[in-house]
């Protein structure tokens, strides 16, 4: 939780002039970090390097794209949340159009997506508990799951974010390390790969049997729809809207926002940096080693498969550090998304009316009480599945439907809600188009191949 006593109501007290270097900026950046520790776990390690195993090098301009693209409309709704100190969810309650009580028709179809969205975070658990079962066999697969279930449960519940959050994004860092030696050792072995075959992976290419695995990888690879709902509520708790102060019509409170919008961008920019690398390195270790040996990662086998990335090229020895930097990525992954879901959840509560959701207490008991259910649900829905792969591709899949839905909130807040002190450049505008074209074309193109091709 925020040093700020509550980061959904707007509060002059909490007003703070923004930075105006560099290196002052720098100082007040995470949000976008916190994204990444959700990213890395779903997106690159089992959607990326499944797609590479799938597909070889073909396909890894969808990948470097999916990474990209999406930034413009992540800046769209951290700049909105920023103006009017709201949440997404908020902010799509007021959208003009029809409802369904009390809630926006945008709303109750955010709740239905995120609903069929539980079997990706169901994959997520399965991850967990069975890297932990390989490292410890003596305890069973289904009861790491109950472990793992509990322990981020306890975490959330009891609002140990901030210390979880610094240690997830160190070992994050040094899986990352692990990762890049990888990829140098890999052009010592037999597996190594060229030029040629980065140029051959950015010519546009798709084959038909990657393209239900790469439609889910564009969705979920990079900051997600869900993650650019979820970044809105990284930026209030961060304290970007309480630093800008409630609206006012004056050039101060202008010059506050336009300083603190400076410091989202470089937020934004900054993590997609390192979580595109992360990604391009994930995809290139699983298009040289496993397409070639012809390995795809698979139910109960996927952490098996996947540990061949790094034994292949480092030795036997790397398979214990790559369970280690695995679990961490993965439960970091579990723990943000959970930080994040019950406060969407709660958020989604108060539009429709079952809750208060800007009252601290209400929205605090409703967080820890879904903070109990989600990762218990879950864990069932993993129990019955049992195929963590699939269910994290499918959990893609939704969320490239819900990138359409955030396509059209996109919009309409750049032409109907952005003040004209603080409409954008034609620079932004081009960016924010192309991004808009790209994910239209590849979910049209996705959604076709993948239910009528």
């Amino acid at each position: 939780m925020s040093p700020i006593e509550n980061p959904y109501l707007l509060n002059a007290d909490n007003i703070l002039q923004p930075p105006t270097t560099f290196w002052g900026r720098l100082k007040h950046l995470g949000p976008g970090f916190i994204l990444s520790a959700s990213i890395v776990g779903s997106g690159e390690l089992i959607a990326t390097t499944t797609l590479g195993a799938k597909a070889g090098f073909i396909t890894l301009w969808i990948i470097l794209i999916s990474c990209v693209v999406k930034v413009a409309l992540q800046l769209e709704f951290g700049k909105h949340a920023i103006l009017y100190g709201e949440t997404a969810i908020a902010s799509f309650n007021k959208l003009p159009g029809p409802r369904i009580g009390k809630g926006h028709w945008t709303v109750w179809t955010i709740l239905l997506l995120m609903l069929v969205k539980f079997t990706q975070l169901g994959g997520i658990i399965g991850g967990v508990a069975i890297t932990a079962n390989m490292a410890f066999p003596a305890i069973s697969i289904s009861m790491w799951g109950v472990l793992a279930a509990i322990f981020v449960a306890l975490l959330v519940y009891k609002g140990y974010y901030l210390l979880i959050e610094k240690v997830s994004i160190v070992m994050i860092g040094l899986f990352t390390i692990l990762t890049f030696t990888s990829l140098y050792f890999l052009q010592y072995t037999s597996y190594q790969f060229s030029f040629n075959d980065i140029i051959g992976g950015l010519q546009f290419g798709l084959p038909s049997a990657a393209v239900a695995i790469a439609f889910g990888a564009f969705g979920i690879t990079g900051v997600g729809a869900d993650e650019i709902i979820h970044y809105t509520y990284w930026c209030l708790e961060k304290g970007y809207g309480q630093y800008v102060g409630p609206r006012e019509d004056t050039e101060e409170w202008r010059a506050r926002a336009h300083g603190w919008i400076k410091v989202m961008h470089l937020d934004a920019i900054f993590a997609m940096i390192v979580y595109t690398l992360m990604t391009a390195a994930f995809y290139i270790l699983g298009a040289s080693v496993l397409y070639q040996s012809g390995q795809i990662p698979e139910s109960y086998g996927m952490i098996e498969t996947l540990s061949s990335i790094y034994t292949e090229t480092l030795g036997d020895g790397a398979k214990q550090v790559f369970l280690i930097g695995a679990f961490i990525v993965l439960f970091s992954t579990l723990f943000s998304a959970l930080a994040a879901w019950t406060r969407q959840y709660a958020d989604i509560f108060g539009q429709v009316g079952w809750i208060d959701f800007l009252d601290n207490k209400q929205r605090n008991r409703t967080i820890k009480l879904l903070a109990c259910a989600l990762p218990a649900g879950w864990f069932l829905i993993f129990l019955f599945v049992k195929l963590p792969v699939m269910m994290v591709i499918f959990g893609g899949i939704i969320t490239s439907v819900l990138l359409l839905l955030i396509i059209y909130v996109g919009i309409y807040f750049r032409y109907k809600m952005t003040p004209n002190a603080f409409l954008p450049s034609k620079l932004y505008d081009f960016s924010l188009w192309v991004s808009i074209v790209v994910i239209l074309t590849i979910a049209v193109y996705g959604l076709y191949k993948t239910f009528m091709g």
